[in-house]
């Protein structure tokens, strides 16, 4: 792959968008090439956590690439925004837990990758923005509608009919990052949190993300039901016999994930 770098270390996985003079903008080629990786990891089994980030000092991802955009046609940015709504929809629907550790500039594109993710981390020198009104656009990789979702209606309004940047501290405050640290220790405390998440129960992780991000999109009653029928499946698992066996013996689980 060009643009996408990937490292396995035990049960987590390194996604780094690798286009350092660009600031990681993304094109064709790497959403292309990131959704492929995603896929790929979707499907191993050995992966429990996976975290995505960004080459270089100054970018996470500075935004979907200008240069290809510019020229475009409507039916050709239709597909544009197509591909990327796919590429981060199999982010947010993977099995395993997924970590953005956001080390610069999220912008556009790069604020909607993070907020495909399950989980954000940033450096104190991270920006998020969706200034896409900025160019006479508007954000076409599901930020209008994960925004609203994930800060409200009235914040996300705000930074999508503006367009301003916003730093970590303010990202923080408002709910659209987890944490915060210096930007030598981020991805540290992201691999701390990603080997604490493998350590849990694989099929209950992966269960609890299914049923928080359905129920998302349901009614009280059915996302209740739902959350329910998941619950029941627990029981069906190796995972939960060895969970609740470890805990009564006093000793830690040793989860297999099956």
């Amino acid at each position: 792959m060009e643009n996408i770098t990937l490292n396995l270390e035990g049960a987590i996985a390194e996604v780094t968008i690798n286009r350092p003079k660009a600031l990681n903008a993304l094109n064709s080629l790497t959403l292309k090439e990131l959704g492929k990786v995603i896929n790929d990891l979707a499907e191993n089994q050995d992966i429990r956590c996976v975290i995505i980030t960004g080459s270089g000092e100054k970018a996470f991802v500075a935004g979907a690439d200008i240069s290809e955009m510019q020229g475009k046609k409507p039916l050709e940015g239709r597909t544009f925004a197509r591909l990327g709504q796919k590429v981060f929809s199999a982010i947010e629907n993977m099995p395993q837990v997924v970590i953005a550790a956001v080390n610069g500039f999220a912008l556009g594109g790069g604020c909607e990758l993070a907020m495909a993710c399950d989980i954000r981390l940033a450096s104190t020198k991270g920006k998020f923005g969706q200034p896409e009104v900025t160019l006479g656009i508007v954000p076409g990789f599901a930020g209008t509608q994960r925004l609203p979702r994930l800060i409200g209606k009235g914040l996300a309004k705000e930074l999508i009919y503006t367009g301003d940047m916003i730093d970590a501290a303010e990202a923080y405050r408002i709910g659209l990052v987890n944490k915060v640290y210096d930007p030598e220790i981020l991805m540290d405390k992201a691999r701390e949190m990603a080997a604490k998440i493998a350590s849990r129960g694989p099929s209950a992780v992966t269960l609890a993300k299914s049923a928080i991000n359905n129920g998302m999109n349901m009614d009280d009653e059915s996302a209740y039901n739902y959350e329910a029928e998941v619950f029941g499946l627990c029981f069906a698992t190796e995972d939960q016999k060895e969970g609740m066996a470890a805990f009564l013996e006093k000793r830690k689980a040793e989860f297999k994930g099956k």
